[in-house]
């Protein structure tokens, strides 16, 4: 596949080969709705036959992308953009990777340079879906800089929060937030250099699109080892303050080869998007890594919200064939009327960053013809378990454990439970840690240690493998309610609550009950048509629906109507701040 190399490049071209698709590139199938996969022949065969070598250096933009550009002037890539990008207003952005190249070296150039950056130097970068996002990614990655993604979401005082925790030395970010970063810089000793993405200058900042045009793009890749940081990422903070979680070049860099051969299937034909916020890992996992590793285009439309209307005509107007979204977004996609819209190009469709409810899926399917194939990580993980082309779909199932990961339910001592028992999901991390694993929370040992029990790492959720080895997500292990004996998961009655149709989205917690101790409580959002009804008469019918719906016991025997659900900035439930409320009304 890759020519031959001199002996000094020989390791990076062999890790390479592991990373993309073996053999040359496959024709796409005549019939595109076909479900077979393009890089493997089953899961077994995939579990078995997975290896990767993990070489002493390595740099996913020397390594990876610098040669998908030899392979592109050699031709033995096809004729699709290395990064694909439009917005609302007709505006297209398209680049091979030559391209790609080329202004990442201009923009490396300017961080060492410009702004005086050295190796290990923390950047932290709060840009929206524009094309500069891209290439901040590899300019990091190009000079050996620790990139911090942060969502435009944030406020003054998590900007604050961030850029003291990280001691980042340089922020990058647009006019939007600028001010929000000037008003609390002088509480930051250790931010020197301020980027800013604007047509117009700013007083004390550099303007990135102005020195681009004058950049050089002569700049020679640092030769990173590969257990070096690479990248900091803040989790959502569902249970407290977000925690930094450390990634080096090879968790990442080469992990996440597990998601882009296997999960997304993708080949360098492909045409993949993400509709992650630049913010969060998934974005890292879906929009970056994963796509670049198999020579596959990257597909970004930036829309300042999330317009169903506007996803669903850019599936149908753009050649996406790969497309991957959060749970919420799905059920609000097929919320709407999507008679008209032909999918021509799409084939594969997958989601992760919470449960997706087996109703969304089944709602997808009947549809668009495609199944929604879920996937389970968190940021501190690449794919845990994921639903792969090829394998049977339980509605509602995690799937089977990704070929990076060896995967347990435990006990509180660290022993691996049977088939059928609830526990705690985990990952073996000893004799051997497996690579595609962030490497500790950043100034944090106590936490770090935290998650090790044994020789597995727990990621904090709970669940179950059933006899045929699927995984089934329970719930966070503190969320889950136990109420008269019974361990009850807020999932499984979350996910029966928005069948009923006057339901837009809820959430469940425990509630205290002076005989059974706790009971289920339900926030529940309703639909425009339903905030007319007898609210009394809706709860018993929604309680009714869940009884039949699911078992009998989980059925919320608290409901309240609301306005909204608390949510962290990547739109995650904070069900901790409910409960805390339930319970100190005690």
């Amino acid at each position: 596949m890759l020519a031959l190399f001199t002996m000094e490049t020989l390791l990076r071209a062999k890790c390479f080969r592991h990373l993309a698709i073996p053999g040359s590139v496959r024709v796409l199938y005549k019939d595109y709705r076909t479900v077979l996969p393009q890089n493997f022949s089953n899961y077994e065969s995939m579990k078995q036959e997975f290896k990767l070598e993990i070489p002493e250096y390595f740099n996913f933009a020397k390594d990876v992308l610098d040669q998908w550009t030899n392979m592109e002037k050699a031709g033995k890539r096809p004729s699709n953009p290395a990064f694909w990008w439009i917005n609302g207003n007709g505006e297209e952005v398209k680049w091979s990777f030559e391209e790609l190249g080329s202004l990442s070296r201009k923009f490396a150039n300017i961080l060492t340079e410009a702004c005086s950056l050295q190796r290990g130097d923390r950047v932290i970068v709060i840009l929206p879906k524009i094309p500069e996002w891209w290439l901040a990614n590899v300019a990091c990655l190009r000079t050996g800089t620790v990139l911090i993604p942060g969502t435009t979401q944030l406020t003054q005082k998590d900007i604050l929060y961030r850029l003291q925790s990280s001691k980042a030395k340089c922020i990058i970010t647009n006019e939007v937030l600028a001010p929000a970063v000037d008003a609390v810089a002088s509480k930051c000793e250790n931010l020197h250099s301020k980027l800013i993405v604007s047509q117009k200058p700013k007083d004390g900042w550099r303007n990135l699109k102005e020195m681009m045009k004058h950049a050089s793009d002569n700049h020679t890749c640092v030769k990173t080892k590969h257990d070096e940081m690479m990248a900091i990422y803040f989790t959502s903070g569902t249970s407290g303050s977000p925690k930094m979680t450390g990634h080096t070049h090879s968790s990442f860099g080469l992990g996440l080869s597990v998601n882009g051969r296997f999960w997304l299937d993708l080949t360098p034909s492909d045409v993949m998007w993400n509709t992650s916020d630049t913010g969060w890992a998934k974005s890292a996992w879906s929009s970056v890594f994963s796509p670049w590793i198999q020579g596959a285009c990257v597909f970004a439309h930036y829309l300042p919200r999330f317009e169903p209307t506007s996803i669903l005509q850019t599936l149908s107007k753009f050649p996406i064939t790969v497309f991957c979204s959060a749970p919420t977004a799905y059920r609000m996609l097929i919320r709407n009327d999507m008679t008209s819209c032909k999918f021509k190009s799409l084939k594969h469709c997958v989601s992760a960053g919470e449960p997706i409810n087996p109703e969304v899926t089944e709602q997808w399917r009947k549809r668009t013809g495609l199944d929604i194939y879920e996937g389970y990580g968190q940021t501190e993980t690449v794919l845990i378990c994921g639903n792969f082309k090829g394998m049977k779909i339980k509605p509602g199932s995690m799937g089977k454990p990704s070929p990076a990961f060896d995967v347990k339910i435990l006990d509180v001592n660290g022993n691996v439970l049977p088939p059928g028992q609830e526990g705690d999901i985990g990952i073996q991390v000893l004799p051997k840690r497996p690579f595609g694993l962030f490497a500790h929370y950043i100034d944090n040992p106590t936490k770090t240690a935290s998650t090790l029990r044994g020789n597995f790492y727990i990621t904090g959720d709970r669940g179950y493998m059933d006899e045929d080895g699927y995984f089934w997500f329970v719930a966070r292990s503190d969320d889950i309610i136990l109420s008269s004996g019974y361990r009850i998961g807020p999932f499984e009655v979350e996910s029966a609550l928005t069948e009923h149709p006057a339901v837009v989205e809820a959430a469940v917690v425990s509630s205290p009950d002076p005989i059974r101790g706790e009971v289920v409580k339900a926030f529940i959002v309703l639909t425009p048509e339903y905030k007319s009804h007898d609210q009394e008469q809706l709860k018993k019918e929604i309680q009714e629906h869940v009884k039949n719906t699911t078992a009998p016991y989980k059925y919320p025997r608290k409901v309240e109507f609301v306005q909204e659900l608390p949510k962290t900035i990547s739109g995650k439930i904070k069900r901790n701040e409910l409960r805390k409320k339930e319970w100190e009304t005690i």
